[in-house]
């Protein structure tokens, strides 16, 4: 399925559910919501997003801990846990998704050029995370790959709600 039918699925099962959707996005810088909005009548959907580059972002607009940033760093689960948690509380949203990750050119000893981190918050359930390491395929292929994950996660999240 392509970004676009992707993103179109997203909506429609969340419309279907009356769900309201935001989004944290780190390394993908907006792609997540952009699909989303790209999209005739998404804002029946989409509440909004934050793209928090900078811890600085995290910590301030997200509510990411300076404790979790400092033990596990930007990129990882808890992190993501946090923003999308953040995001959910910020937006008033019934779902969140959060990306954050290395794109490339890049990387360093356990955190490699092409790790992304994603988490799933919403109310009434346990926010979900996960890792998935995409290689050193190119920056613009890790921030696609990424921003198909995040539509993958919001719409197996929003068929199970």
């Amino acid at each position: 399925m392509g970004e676009t039918e992707l993103a179109r699925a997203v909506l429609e099962a969340c419309k279907a559910k009356g769900l309201r959707l935001a989004t944290a996005e780190s390394c993908t810088g907006g792609m997540v919501g952009a699909a989303l909005t790209g999209i005739a009548g998404s804002s029946a959907v989409v509440l909004g997003g934050v793209v928090a580059y900078a811890n600085s972002a995290k910590r301030d607009l997200l509510g990411v801990g300076a404790d979790t940033l400092m033990a596990h760093g930007a990129v990882s689960e808890e992190t993501a846990r946090e923003m999308a948690e953040g995001a959910l509380r910020a937006l008033g949203s019934d779902l969140a998704v959060s990306i954050t990750g290395i794109a490339g050119p890049g990387g360093a000893g356990d955190k490699p050029e092409g790790r992304v981190c994603f988490a799933i918050a919403g109310t009434g359930r346990e926010t979900d995370s996960e890792t998935r390491d995409f290689g050193a395929i190119g920056r613009a292929q890790v921030r696609a790959a990424s921003r198909d994950r995040a539509l993958d996660l919001l719409l197996a999240a929003a068929e199970k709600a």
